[in-house]
């Protein structure tokens, strides 16, 4: 199996996190919410496979490009 970083696309704060580690997932399952000016963005699955490790907490700020989580492809 390979492994696949869920990246975030900007600078916001986790809001509610979706999924647990091995929960199986398909592409575009929603996995965890951001919000960044009171806007709600869903980080959706690129890939199925299976929730391996969740990197961050909710209402934990995160940066563009920092990873979110890893799945198992």
């Amino acid at each position: 199996m390979s492994e696949v970083r869920v990246l975030s696309d900007i600078d916001a704060r986790v809001w509610k996190i979706e999924v647990a580690p091995g929960d199986s997932v398909a592409v575009d399952d929603v996995l965890l919410i951001l919000e960044a000016m009171k806007t709600e963005i869903p980080v959706e699955a690129p890939k199925a496979g299976r929730v391996k490790e969740i990197l961050v907490k909710e209402e934990e700020p995160v940066s563009e490009g920092q990873a979110l989580l890893i799945l198992e492809v």
